[in-house]
C-alpha cells in the first residue's frame, strides 16, 4: 500500500473515531454501542438540517426515515393472532393470543401507545412488535397498538384526540366482550410521547361522567409530562445525551404544537410562558417536587414569563394556550384531578431529559394518595427500550422490558 493511501486510510478512520466518540457517562453500559447507535441518530439529524435550511424537506420528514428502516408488517405466528383494524376511524394493530380450545376466560388488556415525540414512531416498528408479543404471551393479555396521526401535519390535540377516540370505542361492552377482554382488568401504557398520551387519557376519563370502564393500571415509561420548563436538573444535565438531547426534545414540543420557529427559539430560551401558562408553574416548581438527590448542583429558578403581542416569543396565542393544556401537559393539573387516577408504574432514567418529568408525577401522585412503583435506572438513556433488535440490542433493555412486564403481571 502507498503511503498516501496508508496516509488517507488513517485520516479517515481518525476521523470515523472523532465522529462516533462522545463524552458518555462511565456508568453506562455498552456505551460504545450507544455511541455507534447515536452517531447514526445524529448523522440523520444533521441532514434534516440541511434539507429544511436547503428548502427542500422539513425536519421532521428526514428524520421519519428512523421510523421507516424500523417498520415491519405485523403478521400472525403460532401464538398471537395480529389484525390490523380501525376504531372509530384510527388505525391500530390489534393482538391477541391465539383462542385455546375451552379458554373462555376473560383476558387483561393493555393500550399501548408509541413514542416518538408526536411526531415519529409507528405501532408497526419491529421493537414495538416484539413488545406487544411478548405481553401477549406472558400476560394472557389482549394489545391494541394505536397509530395516531403525527405532527407536524397533525398538531396537538389530534393526536391526542386519536387515542380518546379508540380507548373510548374499545371501551365500549360489545367490543370488550367481542375480544374476551376483562372490563375491570384494562392498562393503558406509552414510552416517552406515548407515556404523555397515556397519562392524558388516563386523566380525562376520570373527569367524563357515567364512564362505565376506566383503567385499573397506568405504565408510563420515561414520559414527557409538562411544557411550562424546560430547564429542570435533567433538562441541564443531559442537553447533550444521546438519544434524545435537549434541542430536539424541545424540537419535538414545538413541532407538536405549530411550525411557527418563533415557539421553538422561545422554548429554547425558556421564555415561552405566557401571564396564563405562569399561574400553573407551581405543578412543575421540581425544587418541591424532585427529592434532593436529583437537584445535584442545580438551584430553582422559575422560567421567565413573556409579555408581548400575538406572533412574537411572548405572544404565541393559541400555542401558548396548548402547552397549558393539561392534555398536553399531564403535570399541570391540581391535586384533585390526581386523586382517582388509578395505580401507576413510571419508569425513569438517569441519563434522559425527561428523568425529572416522570419523577415529579411519582411524587405528585403519591402524594395524592395514588399507588406509584417507581422504576428508576441509574445507568438508563432514554429510549432504551426500544433497543431489543439486532444489532442495536442492549442488556439494559431487556431488564427494562422484564421488569415492566413483570409489574403488569402483578398488577393488571
Amino acid at each position: 500500500m502507498r503511503l498516501g493511501s496508508i496516509i488517507v486510510l488513517v485520516a479517515l478512520c481518525s476521523f470515523t473515531a472523532y465522529y462516533i466518540y462522545e463524552p458518555i457517562p462511565e456508568e453506562i453500559e455498552e456505551r460504545w454501542k450507544l455511541m455507534l447507535t447515536n452517531s447514526f441518530f445524529r448523522t440523520v439529524s444533521h441532514l434534516a438540517d440541511l434539507s429544511e435550511f436547503l428548502g427542500l424537506k422539513d425536519y421532521m420528514g428526514v428524520m421519519y426515515i428512523i421510523t421507516v428502516v424500523e417498520k415491519i408488517a405485523p403478521v400472525s405466528d403460532e401464538h398471537v393472532k395480529v389484525t390490523e383494524e380501525k376504531f372509530d376511524g384510527v388505525e391500530v394493530v390489534l393482538y391477541q393470543p391465539k383462542l385455546q380450545e375451552g379458554n373462555n376466560d376473560l383476558r387483561r388488556a393493555v393500550i399501548y401507545l408509541h413514542g416518538g415525540g408526536w411526531c415519529l414512531g409507528s405501532s408497526r416498528m419491529s421493537p414495538y412488535d416484539l413488545l406487544a408479543r411478548k405481553m401477549v404471551t406472558e400476560l394472557d393479555a389482549v394489545v391494541l397498538s394505536v397509530e395516531y396521526r403525527l405532527a407536524p401535519a397533525h398538531h396537538f390535540p389530534v393526536p391526542y384526540e386519536d387515542v380518546h377516540r379508540v380507548v373510548k370505542h374499545f371501551f365500549q361492552k360489545r367490543v370488550l366482550a367481542q375480544y374476551s377482554v376483562d372490563p375491570g382488568r384494562v392498562a393503558v401504557s406509552g414510552d416517552s410521547a406515548g407515556g404523555n398520551l397515556a397519562a392524558a387519557v388516563s386523566q380525562q376519563l376520570q373527569k367524563e361522567p357515567g364512564q362505565p370502564v376506566t383503567f385499573k393500571a397506568q405504565a408510563l415509561i420515561y414520559p414527557v409530562l409538562q411544557a411550562l420548563d424546560l430547564n429542570t436538573p435533567s433538562y441541564q444535565q443531559n442537553q447533550d445525551m444521546p438519544l434524545l438531547p435537549r434541542t430536539l426534545m424541545v424540537r419535538f414540543w414545538s413541532e407538536y404544537f405549530t411550525t411557527d420557529k418563533a415557539l421553538f427559539r422561545a422554548m429554547m430560551a425558556n421564555t415561552h410562558n405566557s401571564p396564563e401558562s405562569s399561574t400553573l408553574l407551581k405543578f412543575v416548581n421540581w425544587s418541591a417536587f424532585l427529592p434532593e438527590t436529583f437537584h445535584s448542583k442545580y438551584n430553582y429558578s422559575a422560567p421567565v414569563v413573556a409579555h408581548g403581542t400575538r406572533g412574537d416569543a411572548g405572544g404565541m396565542g393559541e400555542p401558548s394556550q396548548s402547552f397549558a393544556d393539561p392534555r398536553a401537559s399531564p403535570l399541570l393539573v391540581p391535586d384533585a384531578d390526581l386523586r382517582s387516577l388509578p395505580k401507576a408504574y413510571i419508569l425513569t432514567c438517569e441519563y434522559d431529559v425527561l428523568r425529572d418529568d416522570g419523577i415529579m408525577y411519582a411524587t405528585r401522585l403519591r402524594a395524592a394518595g395514588v399507588e406509584v412503583t417507581h422504576e428508576h435506572y441509574d445507568t438508563g438513556f432514554h429510549g432504551a427500550v426500544m433497543f431489543t433488535v439486532w444489532p442495536t440490542d442492549f442488556l439494559i433493555a431487556r431488564r427494562m422490558t422484564n421488569n415492566y412486564v413483570k409489574w403488569l403481571k402483578e398488577n393488571l
